[in-house]
């Protein structure tokens, strides 16, 4: 790849933003406790805490614009991992941004469909028009341009979106007014979803909380009109001949959930002593077909001993070799404990 590590092209084609956090603007809101109630609102729903960090970074990133250095301490402050961690996650993925981010994020598909029918004509005419390229924010602070690698909408390419809501079947003229009625302040409604509100509201949604003032505007929403036609263009057309789907052959036979299962597996016998779990996992290690199936039929023995390629630890307590020992920190050796990578 021609483009340096970090560039506006590089993140466009790898999908990895490797670009340092910018540092935070003065005028920055700064998070609250009520930020933080919210975040430990977030990890309730959740068995183990740190399943919590997605929608942990769209909160914070609704609350200033982008992931800052400030939320990623405060994710890390309260799921107890470091900040290295936070941010290996923060950096991944391409919804949380590294930058201050326009009051609306506007994503241009350029995938296979969508370019050959006119998407990157569209990217190209937003960008003169703005003065930005991919990743970067209009000088009035309106819009965010970004590159979209798949929106998952080719029956209606090319396809915009404004923050993360659909505008299908752009043309270069239209995707410019779009965005001229953006910088304007307006907010046309998208060609199907809930009417548009901003990048940081989207954001509060993705964390799991209502963006809406009011229950009456939040249905709304949810109820807003649509169109549907080339997705439903085959079930009309189907309805217009009178065609259906073939009927289930009379007789079909259904197979049991357990069907594939080694036979002792479904039925165990006790016979050697042997528990039915322990007499259904050697059934399993004995059937597997490769070493990959038969390691991975081993790994879950309840009797992980030397014949399954493991050693028994004194005292009894099966652990992989690799595993950290549970009363070690989280995130000192880079592995965690059983519990956090299960997470």
């Amino acid at each position: 790849m021609s483009a340096l590590p970090g560039s506006p092209e590089a993140t466009a084609t790898t999908g990895l933003d490797s670009t340092p956090v910018q540092p935070p603007a003065a005028d920055l809101p700064p998070l609250t406790e009520q930020t933080r109630l919210e975040a430990r609102e977030i990890m309730a729903r959740y068995p183990q805490p740190r399943s919590a960090l997605l929608p942990m970074l769209h909160l914070v990133q609704s609350y200033q614009g982008y992931v800052t250095p400030e939320g990623v301490a405060l994710c890390a402050e309260e799921l107890g991992l470091t900040k290295a961690e936070v941010g290996a996650v923060a950096t991944f993925y391409t919804m949380y941004k590294r930058r201050p981010t326009g009051r609306h994020l506007v994503s241009v598909c350029t995938n296979t469909l969508c370019a050959v029918l006119g998407g990157q004509r569209i990217f190209d005419a937003l960008a003169a028009d703005l003065g930005v390229h991919h990743d970067e924010t209009a000088a009035d602070g309106s819009v965010t341009l970004e590159h979209a690698e798949c929106l998952a909408a080719c029956d209606y390419a090319p396809v915009v979106t404004v923050d993360y809501e659909f505008y299908d079947q752009q043309d270069v003229e239209g995707a410019r007014a779009l965005v001229a009625a953006l910088r304007r302040g307006d907010k046309p409604h998208p060609t199907r979803g809930a009417p548009l509100t901003d990048f940081r509201g989207v954001s509060r949604q993705l964390a799991g909380f209502s963006q809406h003032a009011d229950a009456a505007a939040a249905r709304a929403a949810i109820d807003a009109p649509g169109e549907w036609g080339p997705t439903l263009r085959g079930v009309h057309l189907a309805a217009e001949r009178g065609e259906t789907a073939p009927p289930m052959p009379a007789g079909t036979e259904r197979h049991a959930p357990d069907a594939g299962e080694p036979a002792a597996t479904v039925r165990p016998t006790g016979r050697d002593g042997e528990t039915p779990e322990e007499e259904a996992a050697d059934a399993r290690v004995a059937a597997a077909d490769n070493p990959a199936e038969r390691a991975g039929a081993a790994l879950n023995h309840p009797d992980r001993g030397t014949e399954y390629g493991r050693r028994r630890p004194p005292g009894g307590r099966e652990q992989a070799g690799t595993e950290t020992p549970p009363t070690r920190d989280p995130g000192q050796s880079g592995q965690g404990t059983s519990i956090e990578r299960e997470a």
